[in-house]
C-alpha cells in the first residue's frame, strides 16, 4: 500500500475552498485528465454498480466506482476498485478546515497496487499530486482576487476563423430583439468555459451568473439556436435522483415512459417538473465530446448536501453543515424517501432498513446520525429541495412569447417531430446526363449515375457530411459547418475530370449550390429530411451555376472559413431574383 497526506493552506473562506476540492469533474479536466465512458449493472439486491472504462496508452482499464461520500464544506471520500491492472484501489479523503476568512485541506491519497509496475505508478502519482493541488489552489486564490466567477481555467482556444465566425454570429442576434444586450456574454462564456460546463448549459443559471434578468437570458438562448450559434435538447430528468435518463433534440420524440436504472423506477415524462430543454454550442462553434472527467462527487449534485455508504447494521455521526430549510431524505439505491423541515436546533436522526425511511429522535448536537438496520449496504442522501430553481423546464419555455415566436409554428405542430438546427446545404445536379444516356444506352448509363452517386456520397461523408436524400440525376446534403460543405464541393467538381476520364466521357459535369440557415429537420417515413427557406434557397442556387460551377449565397460566402478558402480561386459576384423569395438574393461563384 503506498499512502501519503498532505496538507494546504488557503487564503480564503471554507466555501471557496469547497467550491474547488469538491468541483471533480472541472478539476479533472483542468488537471488534464482523459475522460472516460460508465455502464450502470443493476444488482440482485436491488443495488447499482457503476463501472468506469478509460483507453489509455493502448491499455483498457475498467474499474467499479464506489458511491462517493461527502458532507457539504467539510469532507469527501472516492474510492474506485480496478478489476485489473496494476492497482486494485484508489482512495482519496479532503477533509477541510473552516478558520473564518482562511481555510485548510487535509488531502489523502491511499493506493493498493497489484504488481511491482503498480508500486512504480503509485509513488510517481503521489510524488505528482501536491505541486498538481498547488497549481490549482494557486490559480484558484489568484482568479478569487480577481473576482473572477470560475475557479478553474480553460486550456481551451479557439481557431481565429471560428471566432470570427462566433462574431459574425453574435453580431446576427444582436440584430434581433432577443438578444438584450448579453450576445457577447455568450459568445465569450463559449470560448472560454470549461468543457464541462457546456455539455448541459441553463440559461436561468448564466442569467444568475451575469446578473441579468431571467426571461431576457432565455430568449437570447433561443435566439441563439435559431441563429445558429447554439443546439437545444429536451432532457427527461428522473424525478428521483434528478439525473438526465433520456435525450431527444426534437420535442415531438419525447417518450411518455421512461425508467431509471439506478433508481429502478419508471416514470413519466412531465412538461412542468422533469423535462427540460438544455443547450450546447453548435459544433461550428466549438465541439464538445462525450465521456466524463469524474462522474460522480459534490460538484455534479450541488443539491446534495450529504451522502453516506454504511454496511449493514453499520451507524455513522458526521458534522452537521445543513441550514434550517426542506429537505429530502432517501437512498442512493432504489428504495423509500422521506421529506422533511428542518427548523429544530437537533437534527433528526436517520434509520434506514431494507424497505424503509424513518427518523427516530434528534441527532448530537452539531452532528448528523445515520444507523442502517437493513440487510445490504446503502447509502443515504441528504438533498436540498430547491433544485428546480435553475432548470428550464417544457412548460416554462413552451409558454414563452419568444418561444411562439422562434419555434411554435416549426416545433409544436401536433404530430410532427422536428428541431431547429442551423445547417449548410449542398444541392447538385449531373448536367448532360441525357447525352450520357443516348451516347452509352439506358443501362450502362444508369450504371455510371450510380457509381456518381456512391463517389459524391464519399467525398460528402469525408467532410463530416451526410446524404439526405437523391433525386433525379442530384444529391441533397447536409453538413454542420460551412467550410466543410465548400471543400466538399470543390473535391466532387475536382473528381469529374477523372469521372469523365475513367468512363471516356467529356459530356458529364455537375453544378452545386451551397446556402447556410436554419432549417426544420423533419422524421418521415423513417427518413431524415429538412424543410425551409435555407433548403429551398440552396436548391434555386445550384440552377444558377453553369457547368462545372459552384454557387453559393453571399451568406456562405461571407463566413470566415469560407471567405480564406475563397482568397485562392477568382469569384463572379451577382445578384438574382428568385422564384419564391421576394428579396434580390446576392451570389458568389466559382469554377474549381
Amino acid at each position: 500500500m503506498i499512502s501519503k497526506t498532505y496538507h494546504f493552506d488557503f487564503n480564503h473562506p471554507v466555501d471557496k475552498l469547497w467550491a474547488i476540492v469538491s468541483d471533480t469533474p472541472r478539476w479533472g479536466e483542468a488537471s488534464g485528465l482523459p475522460k472516460y465512458v460508465v455502464s450502470e449493472q443493476p444488482q440482485s439486491d436491488g443495488t447499482i454498480k457503476v463501472i468506469g472504462k478509460l483507453e489509455f496508452a493502448g491499455m483498457t482499464i475498467t474499474w467499479e466506482e464506489l458511491p462517493v461520500n461527502w458532507i457539504a464544506k467539510r469532507w469527501f471520500e472516492q474510492k474506485r476498485v480496478f478489476r485489473e491492472g496494476p492497482m486494485v484501489t484508489m482512495t482519496t479523503i479532503a477533509s477541510l478546515e473552516d478558520r473564518g476568512e482562511t481555510s485548510a485541506l487535509e488531502l489523502e491519497l491511499i493506493l493498493n497496487t497489484r504488481n511491482l509496475v503498480g508500486t512504480f505508478l503509485a509513488k510517481r502519482m503521489v510524488a505528482a499530486l501536491e505541486d498538481k493541488v498547488r497549481v490549482l489552489l494557486d490559480n484558484a486564490d489568484r482568479l478569487i482576487r480577481a473576482e473572477q466567477p470560475d475557479l478553474f481555467v480553460s486550456s481551451y482556444r479557439a481557431p481565429e476563423t471560428v471566432l470570427q465566425r462566433a462574431a459574425n454570429l453574435r453580431a446576427r442576434i444582436e440584430a434581433t430583439p432577443y438578444a438584450h444586450g448579453l450576445a457577447g456574454k455568450l459568445v465569450d462564456y463559449i470560448n472560454h468555459a470549461q468543457e464541462v460546463d457546456l455539455w448541459a448549459m441553463r440559461p436561468i443559471a448564466l442569467a444568475r451568473r451575469w446578473g441579468a434578468d431571467t426571461r431576457s437570458a432565455i430568449e437570447l438562448f433561443l435566439q441563439s439556436v435559431r441563429s445558429g450559434l447554439l443546439e437545444s435538447r429536451w432532457d427527461i430528468l428522473c424525478p428521483r435522483c434528478r439525473v438526465s435518463k433520456t435525450s431527444v433534440p426534437n420535442i415531438g420524440e419525447l417518450p411518455q415512459g421512461v425508467h431509471c436504472d439506478a433508481c429502478n423506477i419508471d416514470f413519466q415524462s412531465d412538461f412542468a417538473s422533469n423535462v427540460e430543454l438544455t443547450f450546447s454550442p453548435s459544433p461550428s462553434i466549438r465541439l464538445v465530446g462525450d465521456g466524463h472527467y469524474c462522474r460522480s462527487g459534490p460538484g455534479v449534485t450541488p443539491h446534495i448536501k450529504g451522502q453516506c455508504s454504511l454496511a449493514p447494521g453499520a451507524s455513522r455521526s458526521l458534522p452537521l453543515t445543513l441550514g434550517h430549510g426542506d429537505y429530502r431524505v432517501r437512498t442512493l439505491e432504489a428504495g423509500d424517501e422521506l421529506e422533511l423541515t428542518w427548523q429544530q436546533e437537533s437534527f433528526p436522526e436517520i434509520q434506514i432498513d431494507d424497505e424503509s425511511i424513518n427518523i427516530a429522535g434528534n441527532s448530537p448536537p452539531g452532528e448528523i446520525h445515520m444507523v442502517n438496520h437493513g440487510s445490504v449496504r446503502r447509502t443515504i442522501v441528504i438533498e436540498e429541495q430547491s433544485w428546480l430553481r435553475e432548470v428550464l423546464t417544457a412548460e416554462q419555455v413552451t409558454t414563452l412569447q419568444a418561444f411562439r415566436d422562434l419555434f411554435s409554428d416549426q416545433v409544436l405542430r401536433p404530430g410532427d417531430e422536428v428541431s431547429i438546427r442551423n445547417i449548410s446545404f449542398m444541392f447538385t445536379d449531373l448536367v448532360g446526363s441525357s447525352a450520357l444516356f443516348s451516347q452509352a444506352g439506358d443501362a450502362e448509363a444508369y450504371h455510371l449515375v450510380r457509381e456518381h452517386f456512391a463517389e459524391l456520397g464519399e467525398i460528402v461523408r469525408r467532410h463530416e457530411g451526410n446524404i439526405v436524400k437523391t433525386s433525379g440525376d442530384g444529391v441533397h446534403a447536409a453538413f454542420l459547418s460551412p467550410e466543410d460543405a465548400l471543400k466538399a464541393s470543390i473535391e466532387i467538381q475536382q473528381a469529374m475530370t477523372s469521372f469523365n476520364r475513367r468512363h471516356d466521357s467529356e459530356t458529364a459535369s455537375i453544378r452545386i449550390g451551397l446556402h447556410t440557415g436554419s432549417s426544420i429537420a423533419v422524421t418521415l417515413n423513417g427518413r431524415f429530411d429538412y424543410y425551409g427557406r435555407a433548403v429551398n434557397l440552396a436548391a434555386r442556387l445550384e440552377s444558377l451555376g453553369s457547368d462545372g460551377e459552384i454557387t453559393m449565397s453571399q451568406a456562405f460566402a461571407s463566413d470566415p472559413a469560407v471567405a480564406e478558402m475563397l482568397a485562392g480561386y477568382e469569384r463572379r459576384e451577382d445578384a438574382r431574383v428568385l422564384k419564391g423569395f421576394p428579396e434580390t438574393v446576392e451570389i458568389v461563384q466559382i469554377k474549381p
